[in-house]
């Protein structure tokens, strides 16, 4: 344990740690791309089994150095070329990231990648560990390699890989996401990839490309990819403005149903695409009549009811104290099916509604009809509760009309299913006649 006291050792030990992060990024990106083909809820599983059987890979080839050193040795000659243990790890190892690489480019460049919507066709969980294995005994060979060239002590290159890996584990979460969500970022992984994969099959026959170069490239390539996912996203925060999000999402729907086209900044990558471009030749998507239905679906969740409630001062009420012929009287002139019933004009406590055509049939028939029995209890909203909840109320109770009334608890208004339908539909014409006739003998006659 001497090292501990050796200042050089120590910086040896930060250099090497810098190191392995570096060479395990790209591990860590393609363990990503894989883990991204399995059931979200098996990606973190499939994330730490694939570093933790590097740390494994790592340690144990650290443990075995005396093994490693020997993979140098040549073991045949093809050509007046001869491999070695080390050359023949590199060769398939690089052939097998070339091969990953371009399948996974071409799958993107063709358009095959799964949509994330739906019935989604996704991998073996162990066949993809089994991928994530020989990718990790790739990239742990070379970063062995590394560590055996710069430090003397075994303990120093253990704690750093050790120290490495755990730093991977805890940002493997956070990149795999921000991978996903910036498909060219995946592409440029890809790019790397391949990179990678071609200087390791280079190496591995012979021809040793400088690191410097690659990560010169590298560096340049993620400085470009940093500009412009720095433009994307002032161009998304500028498309954005500052408008909630239900209202662009509503206005979005709005422009496309109009046949207006949408930039990729206000809708992403994948909707933009889907959407395609307009033909401006056939006019708009959806007819005017459409886009007014689908703009009030749309602001039902938001509007509310007061907004479309008959006020109390245009409700028609049924008095009990009323006499036979005034009742009569205001059922003929009155528009409305539903009638509020109330006691010595107390409109401020309405008891419950009737139905017209109840008290109708029975005043056509001759009768004499009971109001509190016909009278029917109706549920209590408040003005600010949204459309949307009121319709959800009205259909739990079963009823086709409500009392509105404020935060004090008095009646203000009446909301009526038709109410509702006309925010979507238009004004609708009204289903009986507004005013009936006197017929034979005293009778009400009502048409419709």
């Amino acid at each position: 344990m001497e090292w501990l006291a050796d200042p050089t050792a120590w910086l040896g030990l930060l250099t090497l740690i810098v190191l392995e992060l570096v060479l395990g990024i790209d591990n860590l990106v393609f363990i990503a791309i894989l883990a991204d083909k399995l059931p979200p809820e098996q990606r973190d599983r499939a994330r730490l089994i694939g570093l933790s059987l590097a740390l494994l890979m790592r340690l144990g080839l650290l443990a075995s150095i005396s093994w490693l050193v020997t993979l140098t040795q040549p073991l045949f000659e093809v050509f007046d070329k001869s491999f070695s243990g080390r050359d023949l790890i590199m060769l398939f190892g690089g052939v097998f990231l070339l091969f990953k690489a371009t399948m996974e480019l071409h799958e993107r460049l063709e358009g095959h990648v799964a949509q994330r919507s739906g019935n989604v066709a996704y991998a073996m969980f162990w066949p993809i560990v089994a991928q994530i294995v020989v990718l990790d005994a790739v990239f742990s060979l070379d970063a062995v390699i590394t560590a055996v060239g710069m430090v003397d002590e075994l303990a120093v290159m253990m704690i750093a890989v050790v120290i490495s890996i755990g730093l991977m584990i805890v940002a493997s979460k956070p990149l795999t996401r921000f991978v996903n969500a910036h498909p060219t970022v995946i592409m440029l992984c890809l790019g790397f990839l391949m990179m990678i994969g071609f200087a390791l099959t280079a190496e591995g026959l012979g021809f040793h490309i400088p690191k410097g170069y690659l990560y010169a490239a590298i560096g340049f390539s993620i400085l470009i990819e940093v500009f412009n996912q720095i433009a994307r996203a002032r161009r998304k925060k500028s498309a954005q403005g500052v408008l909630p999000v239900r209202e662009r999402t509503a206005h979005a729907v709005m422009r496309l149903l109009g046949g207006r086209s949408l930039a990729e900044d206000e809708v992403g990558e994948e909707v933009a695409d889907l959407l395609g471009e307009p033909d401006v030749t056939q006019g708009p998507l959806f007819d005017r009549r459409e886009r007014v239905m689908i703009s009030g679906v749309l602001q039902l969740a938001a509007r509310p009811i007061r907004s479309l409630m008959t006020p109390r001062a245009k409700v028609d009420f049924i008095d009990l104290a009323d006499d036979r012929d005034t009742i009569r009287l205001k059922l003929m002139r009155s528009s409305y099916s539903r009638l509020p019933l109330i006691r010595n004009g107390a409109v401020d406590e309405p008891l419950g509604f009737v139905h017209k055509k109840e008290l109708l049939k029975d005043y056509l028939a001759g009768n004499e009809p009971d109001l509190e029995q016909l009278a029917r209890r109706a549920i209590n909203l408040l003005a600010s509760c949204s459309i949307l909840n009121a319709l959800e109320q009205m259909r739990q109770a079963s009823t086709h009309i409500a009392f509105v009334i404020n935060e004090c608890g008095e009646f203000i208004g009446v909301l009526s299913m038709t109410d509702i339908l006309e925010s979507i539909a238009g004004e609708l014409p009204d289903a009986m006649v507004h005013a009936g006739f006197p017929g034979a003998g005293g009778a009400t006659g009502v048409t419709g």
